[in-house]
């Protein structure tokens, strides 16, 4: 165990005091801030998102002229032709046939300099159909007054039934963002650092230094001293990443905020705002964090620790990177598909048979249960998951530390997947 831990402590320390960690460790936090704020900026301040375009409406029917609602970021003018200006920055003219009739209607035709977004032509058409389906309602006898009755915005509360059968705020779509964003780290860092075990297994052994480290140790306690080692470095960028992005993050969601009261101009319209970001701001603070964190920390630890050991096998059974590309699809393949289907198949069905298996599969558990986290599964799902997960580690470090053990030695020749199971089964 004392060599073990000088292996740890010597690929901990290697690594931590490179300037590329050092700088990256630095560099990601502000990327993040600076994203957030991005972010923010856009939403707060509309005059840096999507303007307001001016469509000129060339009405050669006469049902419309005058009749369509201006639909968001959309002011409607009317004109005679497709040419004139009316002294307004055009952005494009929406040409109604002469033609067209309620119960026939014609292909419209919308002119521009730019490519019209998606977007703007599904609001157009939708301008018109709905003008076109009020007229015909008036001519039924139905009133516009009753018509402009029939408009109004519902908002919903989402509760939850609680254990004791209280009511409590619903918290899923906050839920759900802080499970995804777990399971992307996890995902970023399995690759990133199992990555670095297999390289680092591979510089070692291509250098000839293996031969003399292992005259000392044994491989199977190298192996595991490189991968505990790496996996302190991981946690600890991501610490300092929490860290330092929760500051520089609140820092700008201060400026932010004292920008929106200060743009507003009117202390009952900032109140307002205060009043409609509470909701959102309770439902985020009530978040059970430390239950997330505890998941996390073992999922993100265990899902590692699994990962790399097969990266390690890897790197110790090949002597160039060239030579890894066709054991990595196997192993990298689970973590790949986990990552590609969670947000389709647990936002549909997160109670399904295909999430249940994929949260409790160890090679995709630690992907698909933090997303499917928010879902409360059963506990006993959750047991399993976490059991199935660690005996998994156990069983694929011991076959792992077989491989290491002859692969860290073996030079000059490829490796089959008939090999590598021999060597699995080698006494």
């Amino acid at each position: 165990m004392h060599k073990i831990w000088l292996i740890t402590k010597r690929e901990y320390l290697s690594r931590v005091t490179k300037k590329s960690f050092i700088v990256m460790t630095i560099l990601g936090p502000v990327l993040i801030a600076l994203f957030y704020g991005v972010i923010i900026g856009l939403a707060v301040n509309q005059k840096t998102g999507e303007k307001t375009r001016t469509i000129a409406v060339v009405d050669k029917s006469g049902l419309f002229k005058n009749h369509l609602e201006n639909p968001s970021k959309v002011e409607f003018v009317y004109t005679e032709n497709d040419t004139t200006t009316l002294g307004l920055d055009i952005f494009g003219w929406m040409v109604i046939p002469k033609d067209f009739t309620l119960d026939n209607p014609k292909e419209i035709v919308f002119k521009s300099t730019e490519s019209a977004t998606l977007d703007l032509q599904s609001k157009l058409t939708n301008a018109v159909a709905s003008s076109g389906k009020n007229q015909k309602l008036m001519q039924k006898g139905v009133r516009q007054s009753f018509l402009d009755s029939l408009k109004m915005e519902v908002q919903m509360k989402t509760l939850e039934i609680s254990e004791t059968g209280d009511l409590v705020n619903s918290q899923a779509e906050l839920n759900f963002g802080l499970g995804a964003a777990f399971a992307f780290i996890i995902y970023f860092f399995i690759f990133l650092y199992g990555v670095q075990v297999m390289r680092g297994v591979m510089e070692e052994k291509t250098n000839r230094i293996v031969e003399i480290i292992i005259s000392s140790v044994k491989p199977f306690q190298l192996m595991m001293g490189k991968i505990l080692g790496i996996a302190m470095v991981g946690l600890t960028q991501f610490l300092i990443w929490i860290a330092l992005s929760g500051i520089l993050t609140g820092v700008i969601s201060i400026f932010f905020a004292s920008q929106m009261g200060g743009l507003s101009g009117d202390v009952e319209q900032a109140g307002n705002q205060m009043q409609a970001m509470n909701p959102i701001l309770e439902a985020f603070f009530n978040l059970n964090f430390s239950f997330y964190i505890t998941i996390f920390v073992f999922y993100f630890l265990f899902g590692y620790l699994l990962y790399s050991a097969m990266f390690a096998a890897i790197g110790s059974a090949v002597d160039s990177e060239a030579d890894t590309q066709q054991f990595m699809l196997p192993v990298t393949l689970p973590l790949v598909i986990s990552f590609a289907t969670s947000f389709s198949i647990l936002a549909s069905d997160p109670h399904g048979s295909m999430a249940t298996f994929m949260s409790i599969f160890p090679l995709t558990s630690p992907i698909i249960m933090m997303v499917r986290l928010p879902f409360d599964p059963p506990g006993w799902e959750l047991a399993v998951s976490m059991l199935t997960l660690v005996l998994t580690f156990i069983l694929f470090t011991w076959l792992a530390g077989r491989i290491y053990k002859v692969g860290i030695l073996m030079m000059g020749k490829k490796p089959t997947y008939k090999q590598l199971f021999k060597w699995m089964l080698m006494k």
